[in-house]
């Protein structure tokens, strides 16, 4: 059973009614700059995508932002949609008047960083995998202040396991060896890994003494994900699957499995 989260993916209805982090009213949505303060860089996760598996993922959302005042505080929230005043779900922080932490370089420039806490047994579904809009909200010392409704992108995706086996072992040399693995991704509607079903997933060899594995064929997931096929032993190396990767699942790679061939 889904309890309550610290996070909240909420609907446009009620997006369109709360402020970023008790700091906005009416124009929370509106991309605008009142006096000198401009930003100069956001990151999400260190730029990397939010992978999420069964358990919670922290990350870090940043603004760098300069005011000949010195930068005062900021906040941030995810949303998805078209119209950034009706947006059709967004992220944000309950307790979001909280004051960013925010660390100076000099007297005008500052970094200011809030945590994302992603809760897949609180709140988090498999709907919310994919690319959400980085609304930032910036305000400085003599209360000049910005809003920017995107100024970046992030995605969230379920974190993906894959599976290898190479038999039999040891096996004659140009002798059939079968290769099988499993390709599945955390569901966070009912909490555990799940197939990942129709996916193409390419089989890689490489030789032992080389470091370079070399893509033999591509095979298509079955509806729980599975993986089988077949392949000639032909010297001593490293089988292993390779998922390239959605926009909702992140790319992988199996572990290697080693196939002494006599």
């Amino acid at each position: 059973m889904r309890r309550r989260a610290t996070f909240a993916v909420l609907a446009a209805a009620t997006a369109a009614t709360t402020a970023l982090g008790g700091l906005l009213g009416p124009t929370a949505y509106a991309d605008e700059i009142v006096g000198d303060i401009q930003i100069d860089k956001v990151s999400v996760n260190g730029g990397k995508n939010i992978v999420v598996g069964l358990a919670d993922k922290t990350v870090t959302v940043s603004v760098t932002a300069t005011d000949p005042s010195g930068i005062w505080d900021a906040d941030f929230h995810l949303w998805r949609g078209t119209d950034p005043d009706n947006p059709d779900a967004y992220i944000t922080v309950d307790q979001n008047t909280t004051p960013a932490d925010c660390v100076a370089s000099t007297s005008t420039t500052s970094t200011c960083s809030k945590t994302f806490t992603f809760e897949p047994d609180w709140w988090l579904t498999n709907a919310d995998a994919g690319t959400w809009k980085v609304g930032v909200y910036v305000s400085a010392n003599d209360n000049s202040w910005t809003v920017r409704d995107a100024y970046t992108t992030t995605r969230i995706q379920r974190l993906s396991q894959l599976t290898v086996n190479a038999a039999p072992e040891p096996i004659a040399k140009g002798k059939t060896l079968t290769v099988t693995g499993k390709l599945s991704r955390a569901n966070w509607d009912t909490d555990v890994y799940a197939g990942y079903t129709a996916q193409p997933v390419r089989l890689q060899f490489r030789k032992a003494g080389t470091s370079t594995y070399t893509t033999l064929k591509t095979v298509n997931t079955s509806s729980t994900g599975y993986l089988k096929t077949t392949a000639t032993a032909s010297a001593d190396g490293y089988w292993r699957w390779s998922f390239a990767g959605t926009s909702t699942t992140p790319a992988v790679a199996s572990s290697a499995d080693y196939v002494d061939v006599q």
